[in-house]
């Protein structure tokens, strides 16, 4: 009787997991599947502008704002699905998804889309928010080709500090990956008078904002980071390459804020520190692929 009870409540448990799998799996697709969805709905509102769809061009105008605006709440559909393909996975697996380069790129991914929609709300930009939907969306692809597999978690991950660590990470990445997106605009906005992007003001605007979110998270990146190193591995700092990598991210976003303060830098130079600082983000992100250290578990 007993071990009927024990198989019983095994298969159950088993059934739970095959169900919770099956929803993780479900979510991420339909994130995928929407973050296209709302990209095909910002370009075909911008295109049908630029190719002046209309005779008349404020009758072109108000047909592709009408097209835009479908975008905001079909990103706002994806990012609830990768939240919950997230959250089911961690049900699973009993412990947060931040634990190898496939659960932290979907974390990337999840961070890029709420900034997006933080920004188009914000700062009523929709172009924006469309280039935040192609980053989040080249991450989410390349999350689907990576192994996926649920493993167990190596001892230098089992810290209470890593979900504050990454959480911290993922928030500052999103921001930042918003300040490239506003910057490459607002290059492409000097030179070209496209209707459809913002003022230059707006998108110097929108890339200060970012860094400003941004920045004090990937100071407790650092920080909580050199703590748990204490902890895993004796030292608060190894100089590993993606300790390093993130320290030099650092010091590119604190001198992007010095230079405005002290030196009033604006227009051109900000903007490309602010590309400087993304690529730093993208190789403290991939780096442990060709640095290895001792992050080369995630």
């Amino acid at each position: 009787m007993w071990l009927d009870g024990t198989y019983r409540n095994n298969d159950s448990k088993q059934l739970q997991n095959d169900i919770m799998i099956q929803i993780e799996i479900i979510s991420f697709v339909t994130a995928l599947v929407t973050l296209q969805l709302a990209l095909i709905f910002y370009i075909w509102g911008f295109v049908s502008i630029a190719l002046g769809e209309k005779a008349v061009a404020g009758t072109a105008q108000s047909h592709s704002k009408s097209v835009t605006r479908f975008a905001f709440p079909v990103l706002i559909v994806a990012w609830i699905a990768l939240t919950v393909s997230l959250v089911t996975r961690s049900i699973v697996t009993g412990y947060v998804p931040f634990t190898d380069m496939y659960e932290f790129a979907a974390s990337f991914s999840w961070g890029i889309i709420a900034a997006s929609l933080l920004f188009q709300w914000r700062l009523r930009a929709e172009i924006i928010g469309a280039g935040g939907a192609i980053m989040a969306l080249a991450l989410l692809v390349y999350a689907f080709i990576l192994p996926s597999q649920h493993a167990p978690l190596v001892p230098a991950l089992r810290h209470g500090l890593l979900p504050a660590h990454v959480s911290c990470a993922i928030i500052a990445y999103g921001m930042f990956a918003l300040g490239f997106a506003a910057a490459i605009l607002y290059l492409i906005r000097q030179k070209y008078a496209a209707f459809f992007l913002p003022a230059l003001e707006t998108l110097d605007k929108a890339g200060y904002l970012a860094v400003i979110i941004g920045f004090p998270f990937m100071t407790l990146v650092i920080i909580l980071g050199s703590i748990w190193a204490n902890i895993a591995w004796g030292s608060y700092w190894s100089w590993d390459p993606k300790e390093t990598a993130s320290l030099v991210t650092w010091l590119i976003y604190a001198g992007y804020l010095l230079t405005r303060v002290w030196l009033r830098w604006r227009n051109t130079r900000s903007a490309w520190l602010l590309i400087i600082g993304f690529i730093a983000v993208l190789v403290t992100f991939f780096g442990n692929y060709f640095f290895g250290g001792l992050h080369s578990y995630v």
